[in-house]
């Protein structure tokens, strides 16, 4: 495999972990209010995260190599409103931004790497698109993660190693590899 396939298949790869971390955090979630908490005024709520990845995804992907990221249609101060839609509607708007956007990914190739493509009238290599949406993608990410956390309090199940178990899942692990 050439290193930019295996850069396009890790890619890949890390999305997905990261819309797992994120659904996952989203199933804890018991009521729509949860979606929609805010600490403070300042701060964005999961439902709001969720539309902005979304409203991101569709803009950024849909014609990806020939149009620019930021379309004319896409009303990104409008992601940031709080507007009240049910765990189904916001899931549905969800998906439809992994959708765009992993259908694009999956149809990119290796010589699409270098390609120059424009986001907000900026010249990226694909390569570097794909970075900055990693970084991009896997902050929110990080915050959805952490606001469900706060939400579900001492009912948050964790994601990777509970705390204070670390010494628990070493000596799993290294049970693990010796079998």
């Amino acid at each position: 495999m050439s290193f930019e396939n295996h850069f396009l298949e890790n890619t890949i790869g890390v999305f997905n972990n990261y819309r797992n971390l994120a659904e996952k955090s989203f199933a804890q979630l018991q009521t729509d209010k949860e979606f929609h908490y805010q600490p403070d005024e300042e701060s964005n709520s999961i439902a709001i995260i969720m539309n902005h990845m979304a409203g991101n995804m569709i803009s950024r992907w849909t014609n990806f190599l020939t149009t620019d990221g930021e379309k004319p249609d896409r009303n990104r101060d409008g992601e940031f409103v709080e507007k009240n839609e049910t765990r189904e509607q916001l899931m549905e708007f969800w998906n439809k931004g992994w959708n765009v956007f992993m259908e694009t990914l999956q149809s990119l190739n290796e010589e699409d790497l270098m390609k120059t493509v424009t986001i907000r009238g900026e010249g990226l290599t694909v390569t570097q698109a794909l970075n900055r949406q990693t970084a991009h993608y896997a902050y929110h990410v990080g915050q959805i993660v952490f606001l469900a956390k706060h939400i579900r309090n001492k009912n948050w199940k964790s994601l990777s190693i509970p705390k204070n178990k670390s010494a628990d899942h070493m000596q799993g692990s290294y049970k693990q590899n010796l079998k």
